[in-house]
């Protein structure tokens, strides 16, 4: 219930940030180099899934949505979108933000390190 209770309040408090027209090429490649820790279970292949989930079109996917990925009860429980402010809150602490889901990493304590990852999963379509 907990889980459930964290995952709609940050998708329901966070407002979501404002879309750039033409992404900052550094700010895309600060963001690829921040997908290092990701590789291990993630890709950004369309249909790739790992240990973890494809991580392609992920920005405004709907939470535990996407096909052929056998996601947590935790996860499933969530509801919502991907928004970018949403990405932000779960990347920065994910077992806070989701107790009991596979993801095992602590998350990114960096705002600019997160936001640039962001920026870069939303170029993934």
């Amino acid at each position: 219930m907990r889980a459930l209770f964290l995952c709609a309040a940050v998708g329901a408090v966070l407002p979501m940030a404002a879309a750039a027209q033409i992404p900052d090429p550094a700010t895309i490649e600060a963001g690829r180099a921040a997908f290092a820790p990701c590789r291990p279970c993630h890709s950004v292949g369309k249909g790739d899934n790992r240990l973890g989930p494809s991580l392609h079109g992920i920005v405004g996917r709907k939470v535990a949505s996407l096909a052929g990925y056998d996601f947590s009860p935790a996860m499933k429980a969530c509801g919502g979108t991907w928004t970018r402010g949403r990405l932000d809150a779960y990347l920065a602490a994910p077992r806070q933000v989701v107790p009991n889901s596979k993801m095992s990493f602590a998350g990114i304590r960096d705002p600019a390190r997160r936001a640039a990852l962001i920026e870069y999963l939303a170029t993934l379509r």
